[in-house]
């Protein structure tokens, strides 16, 4: 549901991007974090709370909020900060690589391991781990990640010799682990060491507020990058970034704007209405959802889990293809006793 805003009087905060510069500097922490809506002050309050500690954390939120953001935030207030974060994508390392991402290999271990590597707990020896999507950890690899945690070891794949290492994790996923536990796919001990301070990013939609302070940022930035300068952006685009319901989150609204400074010829920015039309269609959608037979509505989920492998969230996720919340979708693949395991191709 669309929050409850009138575009007026966000729109009167908005002023040229220099004078926004000026402002921006009072709310914006280090690393382009930007925001001051209510339902973002207690991601601010978490990460200060939480840096100059070493405790675990577990960033949650949809795709595009700005999870390694936070992330980086909290490792540069950290005593770590003199060492570079190490970070590591799970999702988008193949499932046979992965324990030799994380904790290296010596020679032989196996097929292709020519020389010994250093993983990428040991190179975070006295740093932060940045463990991106670790929902997506497969369950073998979760065993020797839960002993890293608890007891600060490991041992590379293919030696008997443990290795001790000083490493803070913080780790981020857009899935629902406690149901991914419930169906099997996470251990709950993990999630509970994981888990030791969670911070849960809202998306962009809830945070309307923030969008025009977003948009000057990231204005101000491509402005850099182009070598011009823009006077602001006009009311009407405004109007049209606060209503549209970002799908794709911070990340799209950057996009969007590098698109528009890229195109315009004007000191003052306006937003093509195409740039957002996603959101005509995910509408649509989402409407046809809300509105159809139990049927019909089942087709229509079926046929957006067969076409998404059988994931409910992310980017290619049924969710975003139905324009519709993941816990929303969630829900009534249940109520509708939908079995989405069966749409997971063996390949997925």
């Amino acid at each position: 549901m669309q929050a409850t805003i009138d575009n007026r009087d966000i729109r009167a905060t908005i002023r040229t991007v220099p004078q926004m510069r000026g402002i921006s500097r009072g709310r914006q922490m280090p690393d382009g974090i930007v925001g001051h809506a209510p339902s973002f002050e207690e991601v601010l309050k978490r990460i200060n709370r939480v840096s100059a500690t070493n405790a675990t954390v577990l960033i949650t939120g949809e795709t595009g909020t700005g999870k390694e953001l936070v992330a980086r935030a909290i490792h540069r207030r950290s005593r770590r900060a003199s060492h570079a974060m190490v970070s590591a994508n799970l999702a988008a390392l193949p499932h046979e690589l992965v324990a030799s991402e994380l904790f290296g290999h010596e020679p032989g271990a196996f097929t292709g391991a020519i020389q010994r590597r250093i993983g990428r707990f040991e190179a975070a020896n006295a740093s932060t781990l940045f463990l991106d999507e670790v929902g997506e950890l497969p369950l073998g690899v979760q065993v020797a990640l839960l002993r890293s945690l608890q007891e600060g070891e490991f041992e590379r794949i293919g030696s008997s010799q443990t290795t001790t290492v000083d490493v803070r994790v913080i780790a981020a996923t857009n899935r629902n682990l406690e149901e991914a536990i419930e169906d099997g796919l996470f251990r709950r001990d993990l999630f509970y060491r994981l888990s030791v301070f969670p911070i849960h990013l809202p998306p962009l939609r809830e945070r309307r507020e923030d969008i025009p302070g977003l948009a000057d940022h990231f204005l101000a930035k491509v402005a850099d990058h182009l070598g011009r300068e823009f006077s602001g952006i006009d009311a009407e685009s405004i109007d049209r970034l606060i209503e549209y319901s970002w799908p794709g989150n911070i990340r799209e609204l950057q996009n969007v704007i590098e698109h528009s400074a890229i195109l315009s010829d004007n000191a003052l920015l306006q937003v093509p209405p195409v740039l957002l039309s996603t959101h005509v269609i995910a509408g649509s959608t989402s409407s046809s959802l809300s509105h159809a037979t139990e049927s019909s509505e089942r087709r229509l989920i079926e046929q957006a889990l067969e076409e998404s492998n059988g994931r409910v969230f992310g980017p290619t996720g049924a969710a975003t293809r139905l324009g519709v919340p993941s816990s929303t979708l969630e829900s009534k693949i249940k109520r509708l006793r939908i079995n989405k395991h069966r749409y997971r191709s063996s390949v997925a």
